[in-house]
């Protein structure tokens, strides 16, 4: 059966060009009813201008479909809640927050300014808690919402020369994990998706990577799925080329250790600790308490 989202209403941010433009013009393909949100920058998060997402509008309208503009940065709450509210005026309903928005200011450690840092980190992961929280009492009082985080590689496994936006994207792990948790008794599903895709973000590398293969709408079936009335929910979904894998952040078994010359024991069991046989993935954070304390009661004969 098709998947559809005919009835649905969708904030898409980010979506005047790249992943966010394709996210925005599949889910309006298939019913959804879209605010492209998107600032007009350059990658580095300056100028601005509503022209971009405009023309993402006009695409869909020309299909068909509905969809609105908005020119809100993420980082603005002010700006975001704004346009929450006319998304709730117009249409009355959000069901679906894609997460999209993003700059660079790619440099290593020891040459980045501090702003560059915090600019990067305000946008990727600040911007996503705005949009997030301004949606989250509709979509509790619906009982239904669909959000999705844009996590990176970059992130989950680190990248030279990209700390600032490292640190933002695996930042918005931990707030799916836990907004997941928080939003599961009103059927608010939250996910983060891993793109590899070429789009201005990446046009730096371009000449060392096979670019035919690498179009955002490889990656947008993914999100596809992750905004679903079937999504999954606490899910870190890779995408790109047509592959998907999910990532996962693992608790090995690790052993007990204790006494004067614990430090020296941790170094010649390292080995040990990082065995990942029978690791798990834990279902909250408590669980890594429960295991050091389920080591430390046998240890003890407790």
């Amino acid at each position: 059966m098709a998947m559809r989202f005919d009835g649905r209403v969708a904030i898409v941010t980010g979506a005047g060009g790249g992943l966010g433009r394709q996210h925005a013009l599949a889910l309006a393909r298939r019913g959804a009813r879209v605010v492209v949100n998107d600032l007009g920058g350059a990658r580095d998060g300056s100028g601005g201008s509503a022209t971009a997402a405009e023309a993402v509008v006009a695409e869909i309208e020309a299909a068909g479909g509905e969809a609105m503009a908005n020119p809100a940065s993420v980082t603005d709450p002010a700006a975001v809640q704004a346009m929450v509210d006319a998304a709730m005026a117009r249409w009355g309903r959000i069901d679906i927050l894609v997460n999209n928005a993003g700059v660079l200011r790619d440099k290593t450690f020891a040459k980045m300014d501090l702003e560059d840092f915090r600019f990067v980190v305000d946008v990727h992961l600040m911007g996503a808690v705005n949009c997030t929280k301004a949606v989250w009492d509709p979509m509790r009082e619906a009982n239904y919402g669909r959000i999705v985080m844009t996590t990176s590689s970059s992130g989950l496994y680190g990248n030279f020369g990209q700390s600032n936006y490292g640190a933002a994207k695996m930042a918005l792990v931990g707030l799916m994990q836990t907004l997941s948790i928080e939003g599961a008794k009103h059927d608010i599903r939250v996910n983060c998706l891993a793109p590899t895709a070429h789009t201005r973000m990446t046009e730096d590398l371009g000449a060392r990577l096979p670019l035919e293969l690498l179009g955002p709408e490889m990656v947008t079936p993914g999100l596809l799925h992750l905004v679903s009335d079937d999504a999954p929910s606490r899910c870190i979904l890779a995408a790109g080329a047509g592959g998907f894998e999910r990532a996962y952040v693992t608790l090995t078994r690790g052993v007990w250790i204790a006494g004067e010359d614990a430090p020296e024991q941790v170094a010649a069991r390292f080995d040990e600790i990082s065995d990942r046989t029978g690791e798990i993935v834990p279902e909250m954070g408590a669980a890594q308490g429960f295991t050091e304390l389920t080591k430390a009661r046998a240890a003890h004969g407790r």
